[in-house]
């Protein structure tokens, strides 16, 4: 699995573990969901961003913890020729939202971290959320993968 990682804006600071953190998380994604050969971008941003593409993309007026783009849910033509990678799509963590989210939940920035990451990148691979019976599995699948990564519910 290959992850792009990126920051914006680019001034943004955090610990360096938590990119560490990310780029694991999706890893054990593209592991466990035997995708040795899929991409995805992940952007670490600041509330002010990520309020700007959910007003945008979501018509919702207020900043959230991540987004998810799937490129599979897209129109985009298949490039012929080209090398043979699954692009999954983007991923976008508010940094600024996580550590209230953390701090709110009474656990770890990590652990929140490496849960965005986990749910945008299950969003990414067609999971939702929007019914119960949706919402059930991909709870289960999250619980699955922090498993996995050794980072259970606190």
């Amino acid at each position: 699995m290959n992850v792009i990682m990126s920051n914006y804006p680019e001034e943004l600071s955090f610990p360096e573990e938590i990119a560490a953190t990310v780029e694991e998380a999706a890893r054990k994604v593209g592991e466990l969901y035997d995708l040795p050969d899929a991409e995805v971008s992940i952007t670490l941003t600041d509330n002010e961003y990520i309020h700007t593409l959910n007003k945008e993309y979501r018509k919702i007026d207020r900043p959230t913890d991540v987004i998810s783009f799937a490129l599979d849910e897209s129109e985009e033509p298949e490039v012929e020729g080209g090398p043979d990678v699954h692009v999954l799509g983007d991923i976008i963590i508010s940094v600024e939202r996580a550590k209230e989210q953390a701090a709110e939940y009474g656990h770890s920035l990590r652990r929140e971290m490496a849960f965005l990451t986990v749910h945008g990148m299950l969003h990414l691979l067609g999971y939702d959320h929007m019914e119960e019976e949706e919402r059930a599995e991909m709870e289960n699948e999250q619980r699955v993968v922090m498993e996995a990564l050794g980072i259970p519910r606190e």
